[in-house]
């Protein structure tokens, strides 16, 4: 996590990192003989896995069974403790503040309790200058159990409605790190954010908000300061500067709130990617009385207007992004935490995975809630690459509990998380919960809570109050599904209605099939996917089973969805017949995941400006897991990463069903019209062309045209044999009128000329007969190379060239392997 209050040399107030010399013991609980006894080197920021991980204490808990062998760790209580030298530097003020503690603790300084926190999502500060002595200091964090916390606590609150049985709900901690069904259980303790003394005299500042807003007046700056006082009642004053320009206000010795305000009329807009540039401007806030500075602060922001348009139009209510007054059709994925164990996640990782989001034509994340609070790094990243964030607030698919002492946790976490983060352009929705408000009309939850509170009071009245009071430029929205209308910020509406704002669509993988996709039209689409296996390499590193089967040991403890290898077949099977090898089955279930949702996603885009975005479940992994992700837990692409940059693409043609006939459908998401011909052929599986016509189209920018094709093109002679292709300036669309196993696909026929070029190889592939969706499988060659593109269809004649990145030589006769060169071909025929 980046301190984003780091002050500048020469201020007052200094800041003193205690991240060193920490030891922890295994103070109660099921901990093994070896580390019961032990006193084991700490990292802080840290967790207990890592720790015990570095000295080689336990084996990897995301291999094989070793979750259920490490799930004693969530039952032991973990002590922190380290000391420190400290002499008195004359300050009136000396503050222990954690940015992060994971989660239930008692913090003890030279022998005094001075606070306790069962709260992961929420910073501490304390005052401990009557506790500090000269010279050594001993500090000791002592964690409780998190998984008997959490037990106590809902014993102690009631029982509430959840769909996993440890009560996540009942303890303000990452949900997920209790197991979900794409997650291991890791009921993780330790010191996860800095921790620091700050000392300080006078006045600090306790919050600088800053908004950086855009309105029929230009760009402007509002910042409004709160101050904590030590001794005294000293005037200050506040000097705010940015892009050259100053404004300063003093605050009287008896005030400690002030607003500043400038204009910035020459600050240019801030965009999301694809939509024009990032510019950031740095903000300085100083607190200083005369020439001496107390405190200081920096910013970096950037100047853009955003809203949702939920104005009612004939067919409903939208739910449409729009950054700068220009329309922006959502192209997301949903964010878990990057690693079960979140410590590990450091800037270049998220860096790395953000890069990817961009490779894959995405322009928004939604930060799902029942994760974290994303850190600095992650929204300073969004801001410099374009990237919009929506993030939630923790309640996940759960019924909460409004009593204490979860109330006053719930607004302290909430009034700290909407300070950091409502100053970044990246941000465009802080969002009540994900799937509450679903699951109290439609899971049963109104029975068998019995009235007993749920969360409503969180969603509907405070996280609007304090967003109205700390962030009112940043949008809210009380959950994830949720429809627009109604009183109160209650909608009367059923929250996951297609027809008003934004909806999940989990029933086709759940129990239809991904076909049905085309038979919604909504508004905005903020949760759907379908399920795929991890790459071969990540696959085989995390389990040893011996033989490797979909059925075998460790792919069951690696596949946490519920029947989730039924629904994998059951899905399957319309499309294509069930592999009997292993690689192949990997090969199948990799290739129907992305198959289904690039089908869905060309749907949902084929409808814009009706239907104005659609994120996909999910973009990334916590670790090796058989899920919805499209870039495994080892940061590898998989073959959805593909269909994701496929869909998504700035300029697309697909073709959809419209009624009982086909269309053409060009969607054109850059700032300059299209126009041209488009072009339709009926092609036989041999490449002869059977029927053909043309159109002239004008795509507006960030437009969509529909052509109709006639009848004579779009009716086949022959469906298993025959395929449609739409295309635009070299872009095009494929229409298949049988589904793969019902086809006359052969076995692929294809010549491979592989050339060494910078940072790679070139790797040409010839079709010489008809292949749909080659894929090069090349981790299976070198575990670090990525291929540029994948599930390329060639008609016969046809060439493609991917680019494969690797460092080092790359086994190139094994580029033709059939287990590397994949194709749909492959899944049926002999």
């Amino acid at each position: 996590m980046t301190d984003r209050t780091s002050t500048i040399a020469q201020t007052a107030l200094t800041r003193r990192e205690l991240h060193s010399g920490w030891q922890v013991t295994a103070a109660a609980g099921p901990a093994p003989a070896p580390i019961a006894a032990a006193s084991v080197p700490a990292s802080v920021p840290g967790s207990i896995h890592t720790d015990l991980l570095a000295e080689g204490l336990i084996p990897d808990p995301y291999l094989d069974d070793n979750e259920s062998a490490l799930a004693w760790i969530g039952l032991v209580d973990w002590t922190y403790r380290t000391s420190f030298e400290w002499a008195d530097d004359g300050s009136d003020r000396h503050d222990l503040v954690f940015d992060g503690l994971d989660t239930v603790a008692r913090i003890i300084l030279n022998g005094t309790v001075i606070g306790e926190t069962a709260n992961q999502h929420r910073s501490y500060r304390f005052d401990v200058r009557p506790h500090l002595v000269e010279g050594r200091n001993e500090l000791v964090v002592a964690f409780a159990s998190p998984v008997k916390y959490a037990n106590a606590q809902s014993v102690a609150l009631g029982a509430r409605q959840r769909p996993y049985p440890l009560p996540y709900d009942a303890i303000r901690k990452s949900a997920c790190s209790f197991g979900w069904d794409w997650g291991i259980a890791t009921y993780t303790s330790g010191i996860w954010r800095p921790v620091r003394l700050e000392s300080w005299s006078t006045a600090r500042l306790a919050e600088a908000r800053v908004r950086p807003l855009v309105d029929e007046g230009g760009p402007r700056l509002e910042v409004d300061i709160v101050l904590e006082r030590a001794v005294g009642a000293a005037d200050v004053d506040v000097v705010v500067s940015v892009a050259g320009l100053d404004a300063a206000a003093s605050v009287p010795g008896d005030a400690t709130h002030t607003t500043l305000r400038l204009a910035v009329p020459d600050a240019e807009l801030w965009w999301p990617v694809g939509y024009g540039d990032q510019p950031l401007y740095d903000v300085a806030i100083s607190l200083r009385s005369d020439a001496r500075e107390f405190d200081a602060r920096t910013r970096r922001v950037g100047f853009r207007s955003v809203r949702w348009d939920t104005t009612p139009d004939d067919a409903g209510t939208p739910f449409t992004l729009v950054v700068n007054d220009q329309p922006v059709f959502v192209k997301g994925a949903n964010w878990i935490p990057d690693d079960a164990l979140v410590v590990r996640v450091d800037r270049d990782r998220c860096e790395r995975r953000l890069r990817q989001a961009l490779d894959a034509n995405l322009n928004l994340i939604r930060v799902w809630g029942g994760g974290i609070y994303e850190s600095d790094d992650f929204y300073e990243l969004c801001d410099e690459l374009g990237l919009l964030a929506w993030q939630d607030f923790l309640f996940a698919c759960a019924a909460y509990a409004e009593e204490e002492p979860l109330r006053s946790e719930v607004e302290a976490e909430a009034r700290d998380n909407i300070v950091r983060l409502a100053d970044h352009p990246s941000l465009v929705l802080l969002t009540g919960n994900n799937e509450n408000l679903w699951g109290y009309e439609d899971w049963g939850w109104k029975l068998r809570l019995d009235g007993k509170t749920w969360g409503a009071y969180y969603y509907y009245e405070l996280f609007p109050r304090l967003i109205d009071e700390l962030a009112a430029h940043v949008p809210y929205a009380p959950g994830s599904p949720f429809s627009p209308g109604g009183t109160g910020g209650a909608s009367e509406r059923h929250p996951n209605d297609e027809s008003h704002g934004s909806m999940h669509l989990w029933e086709q993988w759940n129990r239809r099939d991904w076909p049905t996709y085309r038979e919604h039209t909504p508004r905005f689409v903020a949760e759907f996917g379908w399920q795929g296996p991890p790459t071969w390499t990540t696959l085989t590193r995390a389990i040893s089973d011996d033989p490797l089967t979909p059925e075998s040991p460790g792919m069951i403890v690696h596949q946490k969805a519920d029947e989730g290898n039924v629904k994998l077949t059951n899905g399957l099977v319309p499309h294509y017949r069930v592999p009997e090898d292993m690689e192949t089955w990997h090969w199948a279930m990799q290739l129907n995941q992305a198959v289904a949702v690039r089908t869905a996603l060309e749907h949902f885009r084929s409808w814009a400006p009706h239907t104005m975005g659609a994120i996909v479940w999910q973009l990334n992994d916590c670790w090796p897991v058989t899920s919805w992700a499209a870039i495994d837990g080892d940061e590898r692409p998989k073959p959805l990463f593909y269909a994701l940059k496929s869909a998504f693409a700035p300029r697309v043609v697909t073709v959809q069903p419209r009624g009982d006939a086909l269309a053409a459908v060009v969607g054109n998401d850059t700032a300059e019209p299209w126009s041209g011909r488009v072009t339709l052929r009926r092609h036989r599986f041999d490449g002869a062309v059977v029927a053909e016509f043309s159109a002239p189209v004008d795509v507006p920018a960030r437009g969509t045209a529909t052509v109709e094709i006639d009848p004579d093109v779009a009716l086949p002679d022959a469906p298993a044999e025959e395929l449609l292709v739409a295309e635009l300036d070299g872009v095009r669309g494929l229409w298949f009128f049988a589904e793969p196993r019902d086809s006359a696909l052969e076995a692929p026929q294809l010549r491979v000329v592989a050339t060494p070029t910078s940072g790679g190889t070139e790797v040409e592939i010839t079709a010489a007969n008809l292949v749909r969706e080659i894929a090069l499988l090349v981790d299976k060659i070198d575990p670090d190379a990525v291929a540029d593109d994948a599930l390329v269809t060639l008609l016969p004649g046809e060439t493609v060239t991917l680019v494969v990145r690797h460092a080092g030589a790359l086994d190139v006769d094994a580029l033709t392997q059939a287990r590397v060169l994949r194709s749909a071909n492959q899944l049926v025929a002999p």
